[in-house]
């Protein structure tokens, strides 16, 4: 018998993986410091991955910034 119920026992097994493959990365990449090195591909990944999820719920900086031009062309033209 288990104490835990299906749904938390799946939710504890993703976030136990999920930190441990967290933590050995920062575990890994501490060593290296700056320097190129093999973890470098990872490391683009998480950062393109990031910046996706930025995007995703920020809205992109280039939308926003044309944005920002046409409200300043629009400005101009009725002052």
């Amino acid at each position: 018998m288990s104490l835990l119920n299906r749904k938390t026992e799946k939710l504890v097994k993703t976030v136990t993986i999920v930190s441990t493959v967290t933590a050995s990365y920062f575990l890994l990449t501490a060593d290296y410091g700056p320097q190129p090195n093999a973890l470098d591909p990872i490391k683009k990944r998480i950062l393109s991955a990031e910046t996706t999820v930025k995007e995703y719920f920020l809205g992109s900086k280039k939308e926003s910034q044309e944005n920002h031009t046409r409200k300043l062309d629009s400005n101009k033209e009725h002052p």
